[in-house]
């Protein structure tokens, strides 16, 4: 079957992806994933084929707009704003969508951001679909929607989680319209489109393990957490100098902000540095795509560095707690120290307080070098933290919901 993987977003939305696609491979299958060009590696790398689509993710993580979104946080204005970033490029991307289903595709497999406009675009070439999705984004009376919102209570957190939905819609509307006219389509909303898929059982594998989220009570019939999508990884050498550092002393705690990129980044690594410091502690920072540049005794800055590799080898990790750092964390067994700064980092970060692998959730906004210090002495020093992360890891081992991605195609044909 000739499977088509459509990846929006930056690289923690497309790397879980790169492992789906190399299992469905080894099951028989020929995989493709359409995502921006700045991913071209990554997914040939994995033995996949790439399809292009437009957009510069990184130029997009540093754009005003962006900001906007990040400075909006969590909540209702954080949720608004994520949507019209999303809205902005969405007719470009609609259209580079088609064009990328419309030849050698036998099915396609939406990431939660590629099903706004994917979801339209395999029903007017005739695809069936399904969803794999990254995060828990069907509403439910277990906890509130995505966004950011504080726990509602059972009626509060399902009527909450429609009305992200229903609040997207028109905002969504207009590039929606155009992919729909374009497929010869008659008009319809995006959330009509959710309507008609909750109907029909559209089926949804989550790529999340149900020992982190287990599958709400509530939810309809199709929708399943499979387990997670690790990243395919190759093999990987360190450069002497990360080596050294390693070796020169205890493990050291790594900060991560992956893909996200904070106004300021010369504050951001002051402050990373003055609360390793206080901490007494060695640090590992990466410098990600917000460009953090730390110099100190105690601390050395990296570039791309596989979290399979680094993890395993650090007391603690600070990051921002996106749904594939949150699962590769997991994963390796180590502490955590969570400071999310949008989305549905908030969620995630949570989960890791709640599984008590994290001693708290902080805020971005406003975040202090004591605070920080704090939050990395508990982390490290309460063996609690270190004894449940590697619990974790030991039921983790072995989990992969690729193999049951591959078991549901052969339904959707």
């Amino acid at each position: 079957m000739r499977v088509l993987i459509m990846a929006v977003g930056t690289t923690g939305d497309v790397a879980p992806y790169t492992g789906l696609g190399a299992g469905l491979r080894r099951a028989g299958h020929e995989v493709a994933i359409a995502a921006a060009e700045p991913f071209a590696a990554m997914v040939a790398a994995a033995g996949l084929e790439h399809r292009v689509l437009p957009g510069d993710p990184r130029a997009a993580q540093r754009s005003e707009a962006n900001q906007r979104w990040q400075r909006g946080g969590r909540g209702v204005r954080g949720g608004v704003e994520m949507t019209r970033l999303l809205a902005r490029h969405l007719r470009e991307l609609g259209d580079a969508m088609i064009a990328a289903a419309a030849r050698d595709t036998d099915v396609v497999l939406l990431s939660g951001p590629a099903y706004l406009g994917g979801a339209d675009v395999a029903e007017g070439l005739g695809l069936p679909s399904a969803g794999v999705f990254a995060a828990p984004a069907h509403p439910t009376r277990e906890f509130p929607p995505l966004i950011g919102l504080p726990d509602l209570g059972p009626t509060g957190n399902r009527l909450a989680g429609g009305a992200v939905f229903a609040g997207m819609s028109p905002i969504l509307a207009p590039a929606i319209r155009h992919i729909r006219s374009t497929l010869g389509l008659p008009p319809r909303s995006f959330r009509r489109t959710v309507q008609a898929h909750d109907r029909a059982r559209w089926p949804v594998r989550y790529g999340v393990s149900p020992l982190v989220v287990p599958r709400p009570r509530d939810w309809r019939p199709g929708l399943e957490m499979a387990g997670y999508f690790w990243p395919h990884h190759g093999a990987w050498t360190p450069p002497p100098t990360l080596r050294a550092f390693l070796d020169a002393g205890p493990p050291p705690v790594a900060v991560s902000f992956g893909s996200m990129a904070p106004r300021d980044p010369d504050r951001w690594s002051a402050l990373i540095a003055d609360a390793l410091r206080q901490a007494g502690r060695r640090g590992i920072v990466q410098a990600g795509w917000a460009g953090f540049d730390v110099s100190a005794e105690h601390v050395v800055t990296v570039g791309e560095v596989p979290h399979t590799w680094l993890l395993p080898r650090v007391a603690a990790l600070v990051h921002h707690s996106g749904a594939g750092t949150t699962a590769a964390a997991l994963r390796a067994g180590v502490p955590t120290v969570p400071v999310p700064i949008a989305a549905d980092q908030h969620f995630w970060a949570a989960r890791q307080v709640a599984l008590g692998v994290a001693p708290a959730r902080l805020t971005s906004r406003g975040l202090t070098a004591d605070a920080l210090a704090a939050a990395i002495r508990a982390a490290v020093g309460e063996p609690g933290h270190r004894d449940r992360a590697g619990r974790f890891a030991a039921r983790l081992e072995g989990e992969d919901g690729a193999p049951e991605v591959a078991r549901l195609l052969p339904e959707l044909v």
